[in-house]
């Protein structure tokens, strides 16, 4: 597990499954002789894209952004056509950092397609629990109200067994919400109710955009995915956000990218500082 710490701050990418999913899809517009060159694909023209929850601890509080696909849940076609060759191995891991499931005070859910939030429910013979009982779960308004009746595009990503069961533990936010060094801030673009996620420790920053950024290799603002429901407001999102990432020295984080878990990049765009993941 890859670790980077900042001021008083650390972030750990914890297992949390993998999909390989169309690169077309992916990178829109963009033609494939140039994402390519940025991130690879297969021969079926899938591209490798992690589902890794973040555990950031600060301030005495062990925050997880995001949930990962979970374990058990897809079904064996769902699993086939989300290409999902790994499950999520959250709850092993935080037993090795000498944590539990019950000791995680807040969810930080960015947005809520299944890709992120169907590590927030487990399957029991009752039906469906929550995997994190004591944590507070924190998402925009909008998400919260997308998730529970979604429009004829948006109800194969947003699913019942991913909020039932956790719906008490949800606290909703308008445009911000912070607590300690964390703030959550609504963009939209690749949904409705999307938010990045901004932390500042002892002058130093960390920028999570989410799916506005899912990967290093979407850092030109034009590259947005063909599932962004309002792509325009990803690209005025990425425009805003890397500038003040940039002006911060700030690291990006990544809960997709298979090959960094964070960059920095210098006045020219280029990769200055990394933490790669271990492959």
């Amino acid at each position: 597990m890859e670790t980077l710490k900042f001021g008083k701050a650390a972030l750990t990418w914890l297992p949390g499954g993998v999909t390989n999913l169309d690169g077309g899809a992916m990178f829109g517009v963009v033609p494939k002789p140039l994402w390519e060159k940025k991130y690879p694909c297969n021969e079926k023209n899938q591209i490798e894209l992690r589902t890794d929850p973040i555990l950031l601890q600060a301030e005495g509080k062990n925050f997880l952004i995001e949930t990962g696909i979970g374990k058990g849940k897809l079904t064996e076609k769902q699993l086939r056509n989300y290409g999902a060759s790994e499950e999520s191995e959250v709850e092993e891991a935080l037993s090795k950092l000498g944590l539990s499931t019950f000791d995680i005070d807040y969810i930080l859910m960015t947005h809520l397609h299944f890709d992120h939030a169907c590590g927030l429910t487990k399957k029991e013979e009752e039906g469906y629990t929550s995997v994190f009982p004591n944590a507070k779960i924190i998402v925009s308004q909008i998400e919260w109200d997308e998730m529970r009746t979604p429009n004829i595009r948006s109800r194969n990503t947003y699913w019942e067994e991913n909020w039932e069961a956790i719906q008490e533990q949800v606290e909703t936010f308008e445009e911000e919400w912070s607590f300690g060094p964390v703030k959550m801030v609504h963009t939209g673009g690749h949904s409705d109710g999307h938010a990045i996620i901004v932390i500042e420790s002892d002058g130093e920053t960390v920028v999570h955009m989410a799916d506005i950024m899912p990967t290093h290799a979407h850092q030109n603002v034009l590259w947005v995915l063909a599932y962004d429901d309002y792509p325009m407001d990803s690209i005025s999102g990425k425009q805003k956000w890397l500038e003040y990432g940039k002006k911060k020295n700030a690291w990006f984080t990544f809960y997709h990218d298979a090959y960094y878990r964070a960059v920095k990049w210098d006045e020219d765009w280029k990769i200055s500082e990394s933490v790669k993941r271990e492959r």
